[in-house]
């Protein structure tokens, strides 16, 4: 991936406006049809850094190292403040919210599946409920779980009547 083979600068060579020798540190990482990646890596961190940096490892370790240069670079032009440590944080807020719902659906899927008597072993019937077929419960068990206001632009007409019929005079736990 030289660029000295083919004549032409490598990407970052280019950008510099200097003659791509058939050592340059950067040939192999920066090629010429992704300008912008060094042109990124070059205005947060600085070729002569980004040299000193790439000269000092192993040339095992260098492809992950520019990787990671690059993708920095780009997330601290797009946000100067707080760069990848900004991305970071919102996703770690993102896994906590996740876990929530999560731990929370579970839950709730628990509880219905308490309410409906199904078993590791199948459907039993329950005080509760009049013998319905596993489908018609499986069905009942997924319209309340997943209710019309928390799924937020999804379309589950389908669903919600069955729900709302269920609720009228069954028994079923109030919905929360």
């Amino acid at each position: 991936m030289a660029s000295s083979s083919s004549n032409s600068p490598c990407g970052a060579c280019k950008l510099l406006r200097r003659k791509c020798q058939p050592e340059c540190v950067f040939a192999p990482y920066f090629p010429a049809d992704q300008p912008q990646k060094f042109a990124n890596v070059h205005k947060v961190f600085g070729a002569s850094n980004t040299t000193k940096l790439l000269n000092e490892l192993q040339p095992s370790q260098r492809e992950d190292a520019v990787n990671s240069l690059a993708y920095e670079a780009d997330i601290r032009l797009r946000d100067p403040v707080y760069g990848c440590v900004g991305v970071i944080t919102l996703l770690q807020h993102q896994l906590r919210q996740l876990q929530m719902e999560l731990s929370c659906t579970i839950s709730e899927l628990s509880m219905y599946q308490k309410y409906l008597g199904i078993t590791q072993h199948g459907l039993t019937v329950s005080p509760h409920q009049n013998l319905i077929s596993g489908a018609a419960a499986a069905q009942q068990m997924i319209t309340y779980v997943y209710d019309a206001s928390s799924l937020q632009g999804m379309d589950v007409s389908a669903t919600a009547g069955i729900g709302q019929q269920s609720r009228d005079g069954q028994g079923l736990p109030p919905h929360h």
